[in-house]
C-alpha cells in the first residue's frame, strides 16, 4: 500500500519564517555521523523520507535512483561479509572501485581540506600519523555502517550518463534532509564502492546495476566524540562571483 503524498503548501504561496528556518535548520545540521545508536527506525519512516526525497529534480523526470534498504538480518549478513573482505589482505587487494570518486592527481585547495578533515577526525579519536593499525578499524566502522541499524544502497542502471549522477547527487542530499526532519542523521559512504562486486552479489543485483554509494542511517550517538567533528566550509566570497 503506497503512503499517501505528504502535505505541503502551495509552491506560489511564501514560506513562513518557521518553515524557512525548519528548512534551513534541516540543511546545517546535517553532518556525516560516524557513530550511531541502535535505536529502531520504524519502516514507515523509512518510506516516508524516501518518498519525499524523490522529488528531487531529474532531466525529463528520468529518476534513476534505485536504493536497497538493509536492517536487521540482511543488513548483518552484508557487514559480516564486508568485514571479513576487508579484513584478509589477500581478498582486500582483489576488489577495486567501479568509478573514480577521487581525481587521481591531487591540487590545492582540495588536497589541504582533504587532509584537514581527515587528521581533525583522527585528532578526536586520538589516532596519531602512523598509527596504521588503528586507521585500518577506524576505516573498517563503514562497513558496519557505523553501527547504524539501517544502511541504503544506491544503484543506477548503467545506460545512464553523467547527467543523470548529477540527479542522483541531489536525490542523495534529499535523503540526508528528509532524515533530519525526522531527528535522524545520516553518513554519505562512497567507502563502499570498493567492494562493489561482493555488494551486488549479496543483494542479488542484475548487471545493468551500477553501485553509486552506500549510507548509513539511524539516531546520532550524542556521546561519541567523532560526532563533534563539524566540517569547515568556505565564505560565498570564497565560491560566488556576482556579476551585475
Amino acid at each position: 500500500m503506497s503512503l499517501p503524498s505528504p502535505s505541503s503548501p502551495s509552491p506560489f504561496t511564501p514560506p513562513t519564517p518557521e518553515q524557512t528556518a525548519a528548512v534551513e535548520a534541516a540543511i546545517q545540521t546535517r553532518h556525516s555521523m560516524r557513530a550511531f545508536l541502535p535505536t529502531p527506525v520504524p519502516r514507515e519512516t523509512l518510506e516516508r523520507i524516501l518518498q519525499v526525497a524523490a522529488r528531487a529534480p531529474s532531466g525529463t523526470n528520468t529518476q534513476p535512483w534505485q536504493v536497497h534498504v538493509l536492517t536487521g538480518a540482511s543488513r548483518e549478513r552484508l557487514v559480516q561479509r564486508l568485514q571479513a573482505a576487508y579484513n584478509n589482505p589477500e581478498e582486500l587487494a582483489q576488489h577495486a572501485e567501479e568509478y573514480a570518486y577521487y581525481p587521481s592527481e591531487w591540487v590545492s585547495p582540495y588536497i589541504d581540506r582533504r587532509r584537514k578533515v581527515g587528521w581533525d577526525l583522527y585528532g578526536l579519536l586520538g589516532i596519531t600519523k602512523g598509527d596504521k593499525a588503528r586507521m585500518h578499524a577506524q576505516h573498517g566502522r563503514n562497513y558496519r555502517f557505523f553501527d547504524a541499524p539501517v544502511g541504503l544502497m544506491f544503484t543506477i542502471d548503467r545506460v545512464m550518463q553523467q547527467g543523470s549522477w548529477l540527479d542522483y547527487g541531489m536525490f542523495l542530499q534529499n535523503v540526508m534532509v528528509a532524515a533530519r526532519a525526522h531527528g535522524l542523521h545520516t553518513c554519505p559512504q562512497a567507502a563502499f564502492t570498493q567492494f562493489h562486486r561482493l555488494i551486488a552479489e549479496e543483494l542479488n543485483l542484475g548487471p545493468e546495476q551500477m553501485l553509486v554509494c552506500g549510507m548509513a542511517l539511524g539516531y546520532a550517538d550524542p556521546q561519541a566524540v567523532e560526532n563533534t567533528l563539524v566540517t569547515e566550509r568556505e565564505p560565498v566570497s570564497g565560491f560566488v562571483r556576482f556579476l551585475d
